[in-house]
């Protein structure tokens, strides 16, 4: 693979002036795009990203949809897109992970992102010898991130040939920007005897299991794991496991138990008329509702959504700490908890999990170990199990998907 300023996926590679030739091509048979918005949807990712760069070519706002969308899903996203005009200074849309409900378009400027472009290079070691590997779909802001960034700064990048990580994507790779569940099967594959040149990770989208950053580090692979948010954008980072740390150029206070920050890496809002946890105050202070806390040696700690917390008859319960405790259950590989109205206005905390092939738990066995990792209104009092629980394009938990499920009867009880 040519490295400097490449973008490739599986044999196909295109250097710095093929991609721009193609941009150009593809920006010529678009026309003039000026002000709107335009869906891409593909499964050829490395089309994709031609046609997002022609769009903006063409003076357009580009978004990457998921192509393992529902055809009506897709035409709905059209058909949004056609009835918006992009604001002046708006350069990218992206979609929200939608974990909860349906995807939501953010608009962002271009310096919004170019802003952080050093920064985050410099945490990971980036350089224009570097190989980029972004398994991530290019329906993340996560993926379409790193490759604004290397057409920036000019390293190389290399997509995914599959929907996970293969060998061959790995044997020429010395960095990846990827989701905890991507960065575990990437993992498994260089424990397999896979060849391999990384050196470091960056993980984002959701919380990194300790293991996964011991695993990586006995492998000789640097970890930076990061918390942001579609609307945020890189916020904070951990470097070393000891915790995540405020980035330089960001602000961070504490109001109400909320994290609001202020920085250059903010977008512009969402489109058109769309509402969503995205809140800015005159003074350019932004939420998105995130509980936090900020300790006295400045270390951040992330505790969930204000917007999903359960309200039981004796506690307000964050789904995100109980989902933690549950995965440092052995066997447990994945876990979403949710309330389920009860009596009245109390709910009941509701777990759903995802075992391990082969292992067998009961709900008995699962409160048992609850009892010494949370109090008595956080212990789930309903126990689900899903083969697998499904993911946001960020490799977060549906939550919406998962609730709906077992609201219809299509999920299992964990047996008693």
């Amino acid at each position: 693979m040519t490295r400097t300023g490449s973008i490739a996926r599986g044999a196909v590679t295109l250097d710095r002036t093929a991609f721009d030739v193609a941009v150009a091509e593809r920006s010529n048979e678009l026309g003039d795009r000026s002000g709107r918005i335009v869906a891409i949807r593909t499964p050829d990712g490395l089309q994709a990203v031609v046609d997002a760069f022609a769009v903006r070519a063409s003076g357009g706002v580009p978004v990457v949809a998921d192509d393992r969308w529902e055809d009506e899903q897709w035409l709905d996203l059209q058909r949004t897109c056609e009835d918006l005009a992009a604001p002046a200074g708006v350069a990218w849309a992206t979609l929200t992970s939608g974990s909860t409900r349906a995807p939501r378009l953010v608009l962002r400027s271009d310096a919004s992102w170019s802003a952080s472009y050093e920064t985050i290079a410099a945490l990971v070691g980036l350089s224009t010898e570097s190989i980029h590997y972004v398994p991530v779909q290019l329906v993340s802001s996560m993926a379409m991130f790193s490759i604004a960034m290397a057409r920036h700064l000019g390293h190389a990048v290399r997509l995914p040939r599959q929907r996970q990580p293969s060998s061959d994507d790995l044997a020429d790779a010395t960095h990846v920007h990827a989701t905890p569940r991507l960065f575990e099967r990437i993992l498994d594959l260089i424990e397999e005897g896979a060849p391999h040149r990384l050196g470091a990770a960056l993980i984002g989208g959701a919380a990194l299991d300790p293991s996964l950053r011991h695993r990586a580090e006995a492998l000789g692979i640097r970890v930076v794991t990061y918390y942001g948010a579609a609307e945020l954008s890189f916020v904070a980072v951990d470097v070393d496991g000891a915790g995540m740390r405020v980035l330089p150029e960001v602000d961070a206070r504490i109001d109400d138990g909320r994290l609001w920050v202020r920085s250059p890496y903010l977008a512009a809002g969402y489109a058109g008329d769309e509402r969503g946890p995205l809140t800015v105050d005159t003074n350019g202070w932004a939420t998105v509702g995130d509980l936090a806390a900020i300790g006295a040696d400045g270390r951040l700690t992330v505790h969930g959504r204000s917007d999903g917390a359960i309200l039981t008859a004796a506690a307000t319960v964050v789904p995100e700490e109980v989902e933690a405790a549950l995965r440092a259950v052995p066997g447990v590989r994945e876990a979403v908890v949710f309330g389920t109205v009860a009596r009245g206005e109390d709910a009941l905390v509701t777990a759903v999990v995802e075992l391990d092939p082969g292992i067998r738990v009961t709900a008995p066995q699962l409160r048992e170990r609850m009892r010494s990792a949370l109090t008595l209104p956080h212990r789930p009092r309903l126990w689900y199990a899903m083969d697998r629980i499904p993911l946001t394009a960020t490799g977060k938990p549906a939550r919406g998907r998962v609730r709906e499920a077992v609201a219809n009867g299509e999920v299992r009880r964990l047996g008693q």
